[in-house]
């Protein structure tokens, strides 16, 4: 078996190192520049080239005819394919996967919704890699991604809704409309629906950290041990404050920090920081226990 995935997910390059994996192209669209994300441009040239230009960028996806090429060439290999992509409810990604699929009746195509972006959706892929590798059966795989959807979260804040707006993913937060350039809003991916939440407001971005990590605490405070994964578009200072924050409240393993995708960032923008988060415990049928803790650097 095989695993297609998309550039909706982030992971450090350490952890997808030895994976077998398989990524559709989504597009960004910038000063004139068609480019992919991930692949002609990294996160450090996305926002500098943001910074320089001052461009309002825009994406796309990957079209039916992309994944059928992609599951046409991995069912060469294998016919037997998973593929998982980024939230249905935030990208039409996953139905361009399906109508891809169709069109290539030699692919066995298993779908999942991660229901999630970013990293979070990240450790899904990770997960389903890491059980293949180990020999386990696709309903067994599939199975334990459900499980990880459902004990895992993603949130984030940032301290500038303009891109947000500019790319109408502000549609998918109803309680903001109306106090917009007032507030830094707590948001999270809704696991029901997969489509943005927002939990809590503050109205400085520091606060806004302080809250995500208090929000945070809140919901994961009695599981023990927990996994968590710093993120952030190009927010040092705001990831190093989160940290502290984290800290405070819970017994955290730290996983290498990771910059946003910039297919992602093109609408969150360069002031943004979150984190994925789980209880360590979920892992431990696929991640090797226990080993050192990583040192922790903002890359």
């Amino acid at each position: 078996m095989k695993i297609v995935s998309d550039r909706g997910m982030d992971l450090a390059p350490e952890q997808l190192d030895g994976l077998d994996l398989t990524f559709a192209p989504l597009t960004i669209n910038i000063d004139g520049q068609s480019l992919l994300s991930g692949v002609d441009i990294s996160s450090e040239e996305f926002y500098q080239l943001l910074e320089d230009t001052g461009a309002f960028p825009t994406t796309s996806q990957p079209s039916a005819g992309d994944f059928a090429e992609i599951y046409r060439t991995v069912a060469a290999q294998d016919p037997e394919i998973l593929s998982i992509h980024i939230s249905s409810g935030l990208s039409g990604t996953m139905n361009a996967a399906v109508q891809g699929a169709a069109m290539v009746p030699e692919a066995h195509v298993t779908f999942v919704d991660s229901k999630t972006l970013s990293v979070p959706f990240g450790w899904q892929v990770e997960a389903a890699a890491r059980a293949l590798q180990a020999g386990w059966s696709l309903e067994q795989i599939t199975a334990y991604l459900k499980e990880i959807r459902s004990k895992t979260d993603g949130f984030f804040t940032l301290g500038d809704l303009k891109y947000l707006i500019h790319g109408g993913r502000i549609s998918h937060l109803t309680g903001l409309l109306g106090t917009l350039l007032q507030i830094k809003p707590i948001i999270m991916v809704d696991e029901a629906s997969g489509k943005y939440a927002d939990v809590a407001k503050d109205r400085t971005l520091k606060n806004a950290i302080r809250t995500l990590a208090q929000v945070v605490a809140k919901k994961y405070g009695s599981v023990g041990k927990v996994r968590i994964q710093l993120l952030h578009g190009h927010n040092l200072e705001g990831l190093e404050m989160l940290k502290t924050e984290l800290s405070r409240h819970l017994d955290c393993w730290f996983e290498p920090v990771t910059p946003i995708a910039p297919v992602l960032g093109a609408h969150t923008g360069p002031s943004m920081v979150g984190l994925s988060i789980g209880p360590l415990q979920v892992f431990e049928a696929v991640l090797p226990m226990p080993f050192a803790q990583p040192e922790l650097t903002y890359a």
